[in-house]
């Protein structure tokens, strides 16, 4: 039989466009359902906050936070240094210390400007009319990103550099370790590029500047592994399913515009595991705050990271055919130059 007659004949025109007519309305759906929904239900949920003071003077703003049922995490903390400690190791986002001469409330607006405004809205109702809050900001945001609107545009384009690369990897064939070598030189190339832009130019990150590129580059791999993985095991489907996991679902839950703990539960929580959230994640904490609070993020990274890679790696193992006894026998002479 010829390879045309084998050939499967293409779909009649009329289901072709009914799976447009169908299939465009899912896609749209399923995008404002996973970008509008979080956005339009932020609110606080198990937020971790610190209360720093003796324990008779912070009772009273204890029982009125807890009043609001399931917003805050309240961590008890015995004095101002220790509350600093906290937030610096992002235990929490921020705290409030009563002290003699009123209340005082620590933040942290490099960890979410959105928490720290917030916070600062929260106390203000539970303190008496007319007396006056003081805030400090532990760690402030960069002052060429006051609110973090250029941190969190960030996300998306590192998000779709993993689907690319993922992409380009599969559709051009590569297997094996060229694929693997594909994959981490790109990731590479755009860690470098986008530590280059973020930190040395627009100056909206601030940390370590090789430690951000490697941070960058773990979450572009993260991502671009998963596509790639998924295309391995899948087949082209895989691609599709890796966009949706990377961008689809993981840019509007990855809670990097505002913090996880805003998001509508579970979406936070899951947000964390795909790789824009804990790339999100992972990039605060080495930009602002010396690397704490990355562990998990990491973890997250590395296990898409490692798992894409060994998807990869078996899928070429897999596509290569073993040769037959007569190739063996007579191998093909080299081509003539």
């Amino acid at each position: 039989m010829s390879a045309t007659a084998a050939a499967k004949p293409p779909a009649p025109p009329a289901r072709r466009i009914l799976a447009v007519i169908v299939l465009v309305p899912v896609v749209v759906t399923l995008a404002l359902w996973a970008f509008a929904w979080p956005a339009a239900r932020v609110a606080p949920r198990d937020l971790p906050v610190g209360l720093a003071g003796p324990a008779s003077a912070t009772a009273p703003l204890q029982q009125q936070l807890e009043q609001r049922d399931g917003a805050f995490d309240l961590h008890r903390y015995a004095d101002e240094p220790a509350a600093r400690t906290a937030i610096e190791g992002r235990d929490v986002y921020g705290a409030v210390v009563v002290t003699p001469q009123g209340p005082k409330l620590l933040t942290a607006t490099a960890a979410s400007p959105t928490v720290a405004q917030l916070l600062h809205d929260a106390v203000s109702r539970q303190i008496p009319p007319g007396t006056e809050l003081r805030t400090d900001d532990v760690v402030a945001a960069p002052a060429a990103d006051p609110r973090g609107a250029a941190l969190g545009s960030s996300v998306l384009p590192l998000a779709l550099a993993g689907v690319a690369s993922g992409a380009i990897v599969t559709l051009l064939g590569l297997r094996g370790l060229r694929a693997v070598t594909a994959l981490a030189g790109a990731a590479a190339l755009v860690g470098l590029a986008g530590t280059a832009i973020a930190d040395s130019w627009l100056g909206i990150i601030t940390g370590d500047w090789w430690v951000e590129a490697g941070a960058l580059g773990l979450t572009v791999l993260a991502g671009s592994s998963a596509v790639a993985g998924l295309a391995a095991l899948l087949g082209p489907a895989g691609i599709g399913l890796g966009a949706l996991l990377v961008v689809l679902l993981g840019n509007p839950w990855s809670g990097v515009t505002s913090a996880p703990q805003l998001l509508p539960e579970p979406v936070g929580a899951i947000g964390q595991w795909l790789p824009p959230g804990a790339g999100g994640t992972l990039i605060r904490s080495v930009a602002f705050f010396g690397g704490s609070g990355a562990g998990t993020a990491v973890t997250a990274l590395a296990i898409w990271a490692a798992l894409g890679l060994t998807a990869v790696v078996l899928g070429g193992l897999r596509g290569r055919k073993p040769p037959t006894p007569v190739e063996q026998e007579h191998p093909l002479p080299e081509p003539v130059a």
